[in-house]
C-alpha cells in the first residue's frame, strides 16, 4: 500500500498515512484531530551508476526470455 505525506495546517506537523490509491486524494486528520491538512508531493531518489558498457537491446525476431511471454510478442 503506498505511503502518503500530509501536512496539518493548524499545528504543522507532519505525518504519513498508509492508504490505497483510490483514496489518495480523501481528506487526512492529522495525529492531533486537526483536519485542515495539505498533501504533500513525494520524491523518489534513485541510486545507482551509469555503464556505458550496457548491452545492446534486441529488437524483433524471435528467442527466448525477456519481453511479455518470454518474448513471442513483443518485437
Amino acid at each position: 500500500m503506498p505511503r502518503s505525506e500530509y501536512r496539518c495546517r493548524t499545528c504543522g506537523d507532519t505525518f504519513e498515512l498508509s492508504r490505497p490509491m483510490a483514496e489518495s486524494s480523501a481528506p487526512a486528520d492529522c495525529p492531533a484531530g486537526h483536519d485542515d491538512t495539505v498533501k504533500l508531493l513525494s520524491t523518489v531518489a534513485v541510486g545507482g551508476t551509469a555503464s556505458s558498457s550496457a548491452p545492446a537491446r534486441r529488437t524483433g525476431g524471435g528467442g527466448g526470455g525477456g519481453g511479455c511471454c518470454g518474448g513471442g510478442c513483443c518485437g
